[in-house]
């Protein structure tokens, strides 16, 4: 895996104000563009990693919305690999989810909560 180090020489993805032209845009939302989606998704997780590792040294609560489907899944793998490799906790972690489909039940395969268990929570503390 491609250290934290080489991760933030690659692409830095905190936020930043948007340039003087850029006021005038129709979009606001801060937004990085990779070329690459295995960097993309470790740089992802290593940030999440960092937010989660901040919150647990403030003793507080690590809340995230997180999604489903294809696009999440290499950064759900990457923070696996943290916490068995790196000994990241998810303790002090909350998620919700951003949607969920009505009236199916949780265990079902398609559903996002089963989703979620699959590729994350039985995977982490």
């Amino acid at each position: 895996m491609i250290a934290e180090e080489q991760l933030r020489n690659l692409k830095d993805i905190s936020y930043q104000e948007a340039g003087i032209y850029e006021n005038t845009r129709f979009e606001k939302i801060h937004n990085v563009v990779f070329d690459d989606s295995n960097i993309a998704s470790t740089i992802v997780a290593a940030e999440i990693a960092a937010l989660i590792r901040k919150k647990q040294e403030e003793n507080t609560p690590c809340v995230l919305g997180l999604a489903t489907g294809s696009s999440p899944i290499k950064v759900y793998e990457e923070l696996v690999r943290l916490h068995k490799e790196e000994g990241l906790s998810f303790e002090n972690v909350v998620t919700f989810n951003l949607d969920e489909y009505y009236p199916m039940t949780k265990q079902n395969v398609q559903s996002y909560h089963y989703f979620m268990h699959e590729y994350l929570f039985n995977h982490v503390d």
